[in-house]
């Protein structure tokens, strides 16, 4: 995630009623499925049959039908004063995903359309957050250092202000589930983190997050945030995008408080644990204006569906070596497109993520490299090592109206300082939330044929490659 986004996973308006650790009992829970192309080779993929969950957070959360959390952004007293009781007496519901959130299989199962703003029986739900599954109960794993990763998306239906977000995170595969305060687990969609460190997450490691909750905060937020290494794939929408790796100096899920979180509200984003900024991307951004947008004079046509691919390289080529490249390009329409010059940058800045690149852009714009200072490529490699769960979302702004992706950022700044400029949206209040979900309430994207392997195996090698000027 870009430089300077604020509680970037935190700032979707979620459902009033969401969140808890026990499994409930009055709505079903059953996954969608979502077919993967597994362990590709030269030779071909594995066809596996994987499922998606919806965040806790979206969730109705009950004590034998009552609202353990409020209408009006509350927790119960009488359910909720301590954290640990809280988690071990109020239930997560089962999902109606199509008529409550706007998500549906794509016809060939093979992907998902996530609707920006939904009207369910009780309350309008606005994005989602989904996670990838490998059985019932458990998230998959992917391991992708010295892999590639492919999925095409369609992102044409998606305007300026709105985030149709690819990424991984280093959650826990059984989503924290631990028995007895969290018998809900990855079923549930349980044990979210990222390196925005949130704390809007209502449940942490089995514990309601109710200490010194503030219900009046967009979104509401609590003591406690949830840190860990994130990979963002892809963030965008029809106007611009961005591929950011964000480490983070511990494994896992860090159940965090006070400095260790790096609150923006408390001037502390550089004392944290993981680096929030991350060594961003964006080809508006780099320099080049036409390379991603609408219509046939852009090299990436986003009125059109494309196929993203992302390779994740190791300094020898093994996969035991440290990362040391990542490098993106795309294909659309039977043409391989390599990826934009950082011309920005000047001299041989290069097209992808190495330190040479982050370096030197951390350099042109002024800003602290956190990314260096928090081990750079190589501790997103170990991150990459350990396992990551993939993360499927679409959602709005609340903090900054998604300025950091596709307008000028930061607001304070003057738009032709080298960096500011993410992309040519005009910002303002076409951009905050309630003109987007009054205006374009239709919005929508689609991500499927998801694709990981070897290093030049999840796409077609007929594929015309498409010189980059």
């Amino acid at each position: 995630m870009p430089a300077l986004r604020s509680a970037a996973a935190a700032a979707m308006l979620l459902l009033p009623q969401a969140a808890a650790q026990q499994a409930g009992t009055m709505q079903p829970e059953t996954h969608p499925q979502l077919w993967l192309q597994t362990d590709c080779t030269a030779s071909g993929c594995q066809t596996e049959k994987g499922e998606v969950t919806i965040d806790a957070n979206w969730r109705w959360v009950n004590e034998g039908g009552q609202n353990c959390y409020m209408n009006d952004n509350t927790w119960d007293p009488a359910t909720c004063s301590d954290g640990l009781e809280c988690a071990t007496t109020c239930g997560i519901e089962g999902a109606d995903y199509s008529a409550t959130y706007g998500i549906t299989p794509t016809s060939s199962k093979d992907g998902v359309n996530l609707r920006f703003v939904t009207e369910g029986p009780y309350s309008n739900n606005f994005g989602s957050r989904l996670y990838v599954m490998d059985s019932e109960d458990t998230y998959k794993m992917f391991k992708l250092k010295n892999r590639e990763f492919t999925i095409d998306v369609d992102v044409s239906e998606l305007p300026c202000g709105l985030n149709g977000a690819v990424y991984f995170v280093e959650m826990d595969q059984k989503g924290d589930y631990d028995g007895t305060s969290n018998t809900a687990g990855a079923k549930y969609g349980t044990g979210y983190c990222d390196a925005q460190c949130p704390h809007d997450i209502k449940f942490i490691k089995g514990e309601a997050n109710v200490k010194n909750w503030n219900h009046t905060a967009v979104p509401p937020v609590g003591h406690y945030g949830t840190c860990c290494a994130e990979m963002d794939i892809w963030e965008a929408n029809s106007r611009s995008t961005a591929y950011t790796p964000h480490p983070c100096t511990e494994p896992g899920l860090t159940k965090c408080e006070g400095v260790t979180c790096g609150d923006n509200s408390k001037g502390q984003r550089y004392l944290g644990m993981c680096d929030k900024d991350g060594c961003d991307f964006n080809n508006f951004r780099m320099g080049d204006h036409k390379f991603y947008g609408v219509g046939e004079d852009f090299n990436v046509d986003t009125s059109k569906p494309f196929t993203v691919v992302t390779q994740f390289l190791t300094e020898d080529g093994t996969d035991t070596g440290d990362l040391s490249e990542i490098r993106r390009f795309y294909v659309q329409e039977g043409q391989v497109i390599e990826n934009s010059e950082a011309a920005i940058l000047g001299g041989d800045a290069g097209n992808s993520i190495d330190s040479k690149f982050c370096n030197a852009q951390k350099d042109k714009f002024g800003d602290l490299n956190d990314f260096e200072a928090k081990g750079g490529l190589k501790a997103m490699g170990e991150a990459l090592d350990r396992g990551m769960v993939l993360v499927l979302s679409l959602w709005d702004d609340t903090q900054v109206s998604m300025l950091w992706l596709d307008s000028a950022y930061p607001t304070d700044e003057p738009a032709g300082k080298p960096g500011v400029l993410r992309g040519p949206c005009p910002g303002g209040a076409d951009s905050e939330p309630k003109h987007l979900r009054a205006t374009y309430p239709d919005s929508k994207v689609t991500f499927s044929q998801i694709k990981f392997g070897e290093i030049g195996s999840t796409y077609s090698a007929d594929a015309r490659r498409m010189s980059f000027v």
